[in-house]
Parts: C-alpha cells; sequence; structure tokens
C-alpha cells in the first residue's frame, strides 16, 4: 500500500496556542505533515517552536499568496493574536486566493467575573479618554504597538510592561518601564500592581486563558480598562487546539487523534 502522500501546514503563529498546536501536529501527523510556524519577527528572542519556523513578513496580502503558492502550502491555520487584525485580514484574502483551507484558532473570550471592575472601551483612544477619572498610576499591558494613543495623558505617571525593551523611546511623558515575558503568577501580579502604587490597569481583551494581572486587581480592588477585541475574520474557526487537530486529521484523512 503506498505512503499517503506528505502535505504541509502553516501556522500563523505568534502565540502560545500556536506553540502548543505546532508540537501537538508534529507529534501527532510527522510522517505525513510538514509543520511550519510563521512568526511576525517583532521581538528578538520569541520562544522556540516545533517544526520548521519563518520569520518577517509576506508583503501584505498578495505576498502571503505567493508563498502558499511557492511553498506549495496544503493547510493554513492562523493562530495568531486576536488583536493582530490586519494579518488574519491577509490570510483569508491570501488562502482564498491561494485555494488553501483556513482555518482560524480563536481564543474564547474572558467573562466578568465577581468583584472584577471592568469599564469597556471599544478602542485605545477611548481607554485613554477614561483614565484621567480613574487614578494617576496607571499599568498598561498592551504591548508596544498603540502607546501613541496614551501620549496626550501628560498628567498620569504610566507603568509599561513590554516583553523586551523597545527601540525608540516611550512616546509618553511620564513613564517606567517593566520587561517580562508571561505568563506571570498571581503573587508576581500583586507585588507589581501593590508596589508601584498602580490605580488603573489597561489591558486588551485578548481571551484565553484569563491571566493572573486580572485576579490581583480585583484582589487589590483596582478598575480595568478593557480594550474591545476586534472581530475575527469570517470564516471557519474553533475555540481549541484539539478542534483544530481534528480539522487537520480531517483533512489529511488520519482516523485518530491524540488530543495533547
Amino acid at each position: 500500500m503506498p505512503a499517503p502522500e506528505r502535505r504541509t501546514l502553516l501556522i500563523l503563529g505568534g502565540t502560545a496556542e500556536a506553540a502548543q498546536l505546532a508540537r501537538a501536529a508534529v507529534a501527532e501527523f510527522g510522517p505525513n505533515l510538514t509543520v511550519i510556524t510563521s512568526l511576525a519577527g517583532r521581538t528578538s528572542s520569541p520562544a522556540p517552536v516545533a517544526g520548521a519556523k519563518r520569520r518577517g513578513g509576506f508583503g501584505g496580502a498578495e505576498g502571503l499568496a505567493a508563498y502558499l503558492r511557492e511553498a506549495a502550502i496544503d493547510l493554513v491555520i492562523d493562530a495568531t493574536h486576536p488583536f493582530a487584525a490586519q494579518i488574519s485580514r491577509h490570510a483569508r484574502l491570501a488562502a482564498a486566493a491561494a485555494n488553501a483551507p483556513r482555518l482560524a484558532l480563536l481564543r474564547p473570550p474572558w467573562r466578568q467575573e465577581a468583584g472584577d471592575r471592568w469599564i469597556e472601551a471599544p478602542d485605545l483612544e477611548e481607554a485613554a479618554r477614561a483614565l484621567p477619572a480613574l487614578g494617576r498610576r496607571v499599568l498598561l499591558t498592551i504591548g508596544a504597538r498603540g502607546l501613541d494613543a496614551f501620549a496626550g495623558c501628560e498628567d498620569i505617571a504610566f507603568v509599561v510592561r513590554l516583553i523586551e525593551a523597545p527601540r525608540a523611546a516611550l512616546p509618553l511623558r511620564h513613564a517606567e518601564l517593566v520587561i517580562g515575558r508571561p505568563p506571570f503568577t498571581l503573587d508576581e501580579e500583586r507585588q507589581l500592581l501593590h508596589g508601584r502604587a498602580i490605580a488603573c490597569l489597561v489591558a486588551k481583551a485578548s481571551g484565553g486563558a484569563r491571566p493572573a494581572k486580572l485576579a490581583a486587581a480585583r484582589e487589590l480592588g483596582l478598575p480595568v480598562v478593557m480594550v474591545a477585541c476586534p472581530p475575527p475574520e469570517p470564516g471557519e474557526s474553533v475555540a481549541s487546539v484539539a478542534a483544530a487537530m481534528a480539522w487537520i486529521a480531517a483533512r489529511l484523512g488520519t482516523a485518530v487523534v491524540v488530543e495533547r
């Protein structure tokens, strides 16, 4: 009986879920599937991933479509950050142009729990406008992109937490930089919020595993300005790595999937 044809999967990654999916796919489908994870290259030292790795942009939807054809990509899974709206849109358009099946791996949204003090904001600009009424020392956990939205908050002292130091100066009048790679423990978050006298936290509603910073803010009674997640691109989607593995298996004609 001839061996099944080897296929190629492109994971648009950069998230913990993407890394988990790459590990599971390599372990489960290794003999029949080449797994390539694409990283945007925004951090100089990304976490390791299983299988092959590609870094850098594609040059828009047309560039990604060309790559899908040139690399003979059979399947595409978009497991990028929920706020990476542009690459998700490019993935949808490119997969359609290259006639490659595409799946979005989405995170389940966070839900407020008893004691949470969330102020929902539709975007970063609205989040910035909410801050003067909430406190004078604010922790920003929104990443390096989008800090310009808070440049007009001249009377607020910010603590900005990033994975690595930015190349350019922060566009904020009063700012302290904290470097750290998540996940963080509840005790670490308590110490950060209490030790720096944080009055308010700004976070993106990224979904997935609930981070300890939300529990720490709830314990301390601090308000959290929660920036709304952009709507996902239309198309087939799942909300777990196990479901994404089942999607791959169905397209490879594999009968059994080991959940990891």
